[in-house]
């Protein structure tokens, strides 16, 4: 017989002021806003640059403005439509429906690079710096956002007989362990990842190649979800789709992909 743990009692709610709640999830997109602010400053200090750095601090200000748009509106767009179709046939107005729950990661992403794009043409600022730093920062909140899964007992792994399997009370069936895969998505989406570009943009020249730090971020996320897909439990509603992959990870080889194409971008045009 093999051991297993069970689910930590953790509540869901970090605050609960009676006429309004906030819950951990909110506070790891608080958290990771803020602490993606304060890095991105850090990143456009002159000592990293010869001469003006890419971003002022009301640059940067105001690109975490815009960029909370796209990760919310992209987020939500992309949880219904590629997770949820049939409730969008159903009913369009659903995609508006945000109180409802599910963000979609990739829509995030795609909404912040539609932000970043509008951001660095109506400003005139260099497009593939600016990919390289959000690439750089993007790890913060995925590692605290994969925390606040667990935290919610959400997004459990698939069934397993490791010794830290964890017993997730509402996952179906239940009293099974299962991979605790949200865990393994924050170490390896976040806080690898974060020491992987921290230490390419400060012991290395690649952050003068724009689109390569970019495109290390892309193409790093793609693989570790991809990978970390293979312990998760396909969502119900979708099941393993082609080839016997999950949604997940269909819109994680696109992301391989072009960040690939980045890289050599970058190397071949600096």
């Amino acid at each position: 017989m093999f051991a297993a743990i069970n689910f930590p009692d953790f509540d869901p709610v970090f605050i609960d002021l009676g006429f309004l709640q906030v819950r951990w999830y909110g506070m790891a997109y608080l958290g990771g806003i803020i602490l993606a602010w304060l890095y991105l400053v850090r990143l456009n200090r002159p000592k990293y640059w010869p001469g003006t750095p890419p971003l002022t601090r009301e640059d940067v200000e105001d690109l975490v403005v815009w960029s909370i748009v796209g990760i919310v509106v992209g987020g939500r767009m992309g949880y219904v439509l590629f997770y949820q179709p049939a409730a969008f046939l159903a009913d369009p107005l659903e995609i508006f429906a945000i109180w409802h729950g599910g963000m979609s990661f990739h829509g995030g992403f795609l909404g912040v690079v539609v932000a970043i794009i509008a951001f660095a043409h109506f400003r005139d600022k260099p497009l593939w710096t600016i990919a390289d730093q959000f690439g750089c920062v993007a790890p913060i909140g995925l590692f605290l956002g994969r925390c606040a899964n667990f935290i919610n007992g959400e997004l459990w792994g698939r069934t397993t007989d490791v010794e830290w399997g964890v017993i997730f009370p509402h996952a179906i069936p239940h009293g099974v362990p299962r991979h605790p895969s949200q865990l393994y998505e924050a170490a390896l989406e976040g806080l690898l990842l974060f020491v992987i570009l921290r230490l390419l943009f400060t012991m290395t020249e690649l952050r003068h190649k724009p689109g390569f730090l970019g495109g290390v971020f892309i193409a790093g996320y793609g693989l570790a979800r991809f990978t970390v897909e293979f312990f998760r439990e396909p969502d119900s509603y979708l099941g393993l789709l082609w080839f016997d992959l999950s949604m997940g990870q269909l819109l994680s080889i696109p992301m391989i992909l072009f960040g690939l194409f980045m890289m050599i971008r970058a190397q071949r045009t600096a």
